[in-house]
């Protein structure tokens, strides 16, 4: 079976630091900038605003974060998906 991104069975080559970007989903009542600050912590980060559901129960923002290495990376991706609704 095909995968979105095949790389032969490799995984990619990241040089690292390296400004990740994530997509994070946070429901309407969420605090969306002490949610962030408490995940990212004093790394280097910026936010930006991206859609609002067509019913306004969702909100949804690009954050760009400097991490150091892979494990730094998936451990802000796990803090992420703790406290939102999505994280791409």
């Amino acid at each position: 079976m095909a995968k979105i991104c095949d790389l032969n069975g490799k995984k990619p080559d990241i040089v690292y630091p390296i400004f990740w970007e994530y997509k994070v989903i946070f429901d309407n009542l969420s605090d969306e900038n002490s949610i962030i600050k408490e995940c990212v912590g004093e790394r280097n980060h910026k936010i930006t605003p991206s859609n609002s559901s067509k019913n306004g129960k969702f909100k949804s923002f690009n954050l760009s974060v400097l991490v150091n290495n892979d494990s730094e990376r998936l451990e802000l991706f796990s803090l992420l998906k703790k406290h939102s609704k999505f994280v791409l």
